[in-house]
This record gives C-alpha cells, sequence and structure tokens, in this order.
C-alpha cells in the first residue's frame, strides 16, 4: 500500500486556488476512481494518463488506485490535472523517488505518447506558485508567457519521462530563461501598429478628439453619416495610445490566458483592440455561463473596446456596460459560482445621427430620428466623455491632400508625455479621477465655475456629465502643458456634446 501527494491549481475565474492530488494505492483487482469533485475532462485523465506512463517506459500499476482531489468542494476541470495524477501514480509505486516532491507543482495535458500539450489559465497558476515559493512543472509551450510573471520559478516539460531524470539527479531540468525566448526579445522592442493616422485625410476635429481620448482614457462616441471615416478613425486609437506596463500587459495575459491558448507573447506590451459585432449578447460582452467566464470587456482590460454602429445593439446590453464603466470590474453571479473580473476598459463607438445615415435626405422624420437615437439610454451616454460629431469631407478634399498629415508616432508622442504628467500628479489617467481628486486637481477660479454651471443648466447636463467636463478640461490643460484649467479649456471640452445638443435640438422640434 502506498500512498503520495502532488499539489497542482484549480482555475476559479482568475484565481487559481491549490488542489492536493492524493494518491492511494491498495492491493485488490485493478480499478482507477477519481472523487473530489471533478469534471468531465478531470475524469477523462485516466485514460489520457495510463497511456502516457506506459509509452513513457513505465509500468501502469495493476492495483486499485483512488485519486483523490482536495478540497473535496472546489470545482475542478480541465486537461492540466493530467500530469499531477500521472506524477502520483509513480511516486505511489515508487518508480519516481518521494524527495523534495514539495518543493514543486505541476500542471499540464498529457498526450498518449507522454508528450505534454498547452493548458489554459497558466499566468495565474504561475502568480500563485510564487505566493506559495514552489517551483512550477509546465508543459514548454506554457513556460515563455508563464515565466513573464517576476519571481517565478518556471520548469519547462516536453515529455513525461523526462521527470525520472530529473528527480534521480541523472539531467536536472533547468529553470526557463524568459530572456532565451525569441518572443521575449520582440516583445521588448515598441509597439508597431500598421494602421497610421497619416492615412486619414482632413478631420483635424476628430483627429483632436482621439488625441485627447488617448491621452486621458476618456470614452469616445463619433457620430456621423457612413463614410466620413469613423471606424478608420478609431482603429487608429490603439498607435497612439502609451504603451501597456509590464503590470497591466500581465493583467492583460491573465484574463486571456483563462479563455485561450493562443496569447501572442510578441504583443505584449499592445494594449488590446475588441470590436464585437453588434448582435453580441449581453454575457458575451460582460461574461457568463454556468462556469463564469471573462467577456468582451474583460478581453479588453487595460485597451479598447470599440463598438461599431452603436444603436443597433440592443438597449440592454448596452446598458449592462454602466457599471463597469464606472467602477472599472465585472462581477459574474451564478448559483454556484461568483467571480469578479477587472474590466478597465477604454470604450470608443461610432453612429450613424438617423436609421437611413443622413440627416437631411428627407427619409427619416424628427420624431423617426429621436426614436432611433433613443435607443441609447441617457445613463449610458452619461459616461461617454467625448462626443464628436464627424462631417463629411468637403469636395475636392481628397484631390487636395498633400501627405502632411502627422503620424501616429508623432501624436503618440504628445500622448505619452501628457500620460506622464497625469501619473506624476495623481498616479492614474484623468478619466479615473474621483470626486475628491477633482475637488484637488481640477479647481477652477470663481468667474470659470459659475460660466460651466451656468452652461450646465442650459444645456440641461447632469451632474456625472458636469465631471466628465472636467475631466476633459484637465486632459486639454495638460496637453498645454497648463498648471491650471484656463476658460478656453473649459470651452473646448463643453464643445464635445454633440449627442445631447442633437436630442435637444430633435425633442424641441418634435414638441410636446
Amino acid at each position: 500500500m502506498s500512498l503520495a501527494s502532488i499539489y497542482s491549481r484549480a482555475r476559479i475565474g482568475l484565481d487559481a486556488p491549490q488542489v492536493c492530488i492524493e494518491i492511494h494505492l491498495s492491493n485488490g483487482l485493478p480499478a482507477f476512481h477519481m472523487v473530489g469533485m471533478a469534471e468531465t475532462s478531470v475524469k477523462e485523465a485516466k485514460n489520457r494518463v495510463r497511456s502516457a506512463i506506459i509509452n513513457c517506459g513505465f509500468e501502469f500499476p495493476q492495483k486499485k488506485i483512488v485519486v483523490n482531489l482536495a478540497p473535496a468542494d472546489l470545482p475542478k476541470d480541465g486537461g492540466h490535472f493530467d500530469l499531477p495524477i500521472a506524477v502520483g501514480i509513480l511516486v505511489a509505486s515508487q518508480q519516481l523517488p518521494k524527495n523534495q516532491i514539495d518543493d514543486y507543482e505541476f500542471a499540464g495535458e498529457l498526450a498518449l505518447n507522454g508528450q505534454l500539450r498547452k493548458i489554459v489559465g497558466d499566468i495565474p497558476m504561475a502568480m500563485a506558485v510564487r505566493e506559495a515559493n514552489r517551483q512550477l512543472f509546465l508543459p514548454k509551450a506554457n513556460a515563455a508567457q508563464a515565466s513573464r510573471v517576476d519571481g517565478v520559478a518556471i520548469i519547462a516539460l516536453q515529455r513525461l519521462d523526462q521527470l525520472f531524470a530529473h528527480f534521480s539527479g541523472q539531467q536536472r531540468l533547468p529553470l526557463h530563461q524568459q530572456a532565451e525566448d525569441a518572443a521575449a526579445q520582440q516583445a521588448l522592442k515598441p509597439p508597431c501598429h500598421s494602421a497610421d493616422m497619416q492615412d486619414v485625410i482632413g478631420q483635424p476635429l476628430a483627429k483632436r478628439a482621439l488625441e485627447l481620448a488617448a491621452a486621458g482614457s476618456h470614452n469616445l462616441l463619433f457620430i456621423g453619416p457612413p463614410g466620413t471615416g469613423k471606424t478608420m478613425l478609431a482603429s487608429r486609437l490603439p498607435g497612439i495610445l502609451p504603451a501597456m506596463t509590464d503590470e497591466e500587459s500581465l493583467q492583460a495575459a491573465a484574463i486571456q490566458s483563462i479563455c485561450s491558448d493562443d496569447f501572442d507573447t510578441s504583443r505584449w506590451h499592445i494594449r488590446p483592440f475588441r470590436a464585437p459585432h453588434h448582435t453580441a449578447s449581453s454575457a458575451a460582452l460582460v461574461g457568463g455561463g454556468s462556469t463564469p467566464m471573462p467577456g468582451e470587456i474583460s478581453l479588453a482590460h487595460n485597451g479598447i473596446l470599440f463598438l461599431d454602429e452603436l444603436p443597433e445593439y440592443d438597449r440592454k446590453v448596452l446598458d449592462v456596460l454602466r457599471e463597469p464603466m464606472e467602477s472599472g470590474e465585472v462581477t459574474i453571479s451564478r448559483a454556484l459560482h461568483k467571480t469578479t473580473y477587472p474590466a478597465q476598459f477604454q470604450l470608443v463607438a461610432a453612429m450613424n445621427p438617423s436609421p437611413t445615415g443622413f440627416y437631411s435626405d428627407r427619409r427619416s422624420t424628427p420624431e423617426q430620428i429621436l426614436r432611433y437615437l433613443n435607443k441609447l439610454s441617457g445613463p449610458f451616454l452619461d459616461r461617454i466623455d467625448i462626443q464628436l460629431e464627424v462631417a463629411r469631407l468637403p469636395k475636392g478634399a481628397w484631390n487636395q491632400a498633400n501627405g502632411n498629415e502627422e503620424s501616429s508616432e508623432f501624436i503618440r508622442q504628445r500622448v505619452v508625455a501628457c500620460r506622464q504628467r497625469q501619473l506624476t500628479r495623481q498616479g492614474k489617467a484623468n478619466a479615473h479621477l474621483t470626486s475628491p481628486q477633482l475637488k484637488r486637481y481640477c479647481r477652477l477660479v470663481d468667474d470659470d465655475a459659475e460660466f460651466l454651471d451656468l452652461a450646465m443648466e442650459k444645456l440641461g447636463l447632469s451632474t456625472r456629465a458636469h465631471h466628465k467636463i472636467l475631466k476633459i478640461a484637465r486632459t486639454i490643460a495638460d496637453l498645454k502643458q497648463q498648471t491650471d484649467i484656463h476658460r478656453a479649456d473649459l470651452v473646448e471640452a463643453l464643445s464635445y456634446r454633440a449627442m445631447d445638443r442633437l436630442i435637444r435640438h430633435l425633442t424641441e422640434s418634435v414638441g410636446p
């Protein structure tokens, strides 16, 4: 009778709680029993483990095998339990030495020939193993990504039989060195974007709005008829944004690592850009499922969520974004699970001004246009800082283009300098200032404060819109390298309320 205990990790959202895999071998009819709230993908491990052990030259014990995944009340799913179960069986059957096994954790899916396949959720596991002060065996395909977690000891494994040489001391496997990975070297290069702002002809106001949105991390809405370049402009926002820090990159990669296994490490510092179709459900946007998984807003964490044809989204779908836009996180509750995912995204949206796409084509009445715009709720629009109308290019603008438009890199340098001023002053972008911080960093002289109050009253804007205007004015002042907010900054900030003016004008046209 033999007993072995191996450490691994479960996946609960972005958490990776420890799982102790206990293997008990006893005399009796050969059998393989697995207990401990294991899902189907885990229960199927017994067939993969048996074939992998035999094909790697080990002996599969002809005994009664009981595998207990503790704690028993913690759900376990995924193929990454294959490797720790196989190691436990080999240790319990004395084919691998027991010495120092407690210093390691294991995660990996086994092929029938004993090779290790890539798994999902490697970054949360690596972060948890670092806190436990152990070393982590992972498939070689996961080592480069997981080793980006500072201070974690990763050992890359290609085949199950490499463990015998490692633990017997014949050929110790080295710790994975991130600097030796080719993808890591590529990630050290500055972000590169193929879509450049130089490609956009004209539209100086829209470019200015993009620069402000990038500098202060403000939400942005473009309103205009088809063909004015709204989508083209939005797609160029990533090229002028500051690169992500290592911590931000790790957060974004951790979220993506639990959803898929195709994270591109060469895009480590490039902010994510998510553009779901307008048929997306609320669960697709905020996350969901019986086992809650992150949605588009979490996959866009520290990056951009682009919603094209905004009124075509279901109103209820858009309204579920309201809380995450304020809090920067989303909590998904189910009967058996409650998971919180980060969702600090920058919303960029585009829409036509009417159902037909134009104001003056006489195919839509003011009532129809107002009904179309009312698909967007007031509280949702209040959370969009910059609302700008994008006009059609004047006649002959295309032929008169001289190619002297500013490049994305040139604009990005101004944005990075502006964002650095914000981080030095308050430790965050202007769009994320709290009410106490607004009073401290967005203080106005009495005359300007009275001017803003009168403008708010005339436009019928909410207190939230008041705060948004102050934040935009603060960003405008930062781009000018001003310490204080001036009247001209407030005037420009007030000009970015196109939807408020449009809806007010249509309401007056329709009448009571």
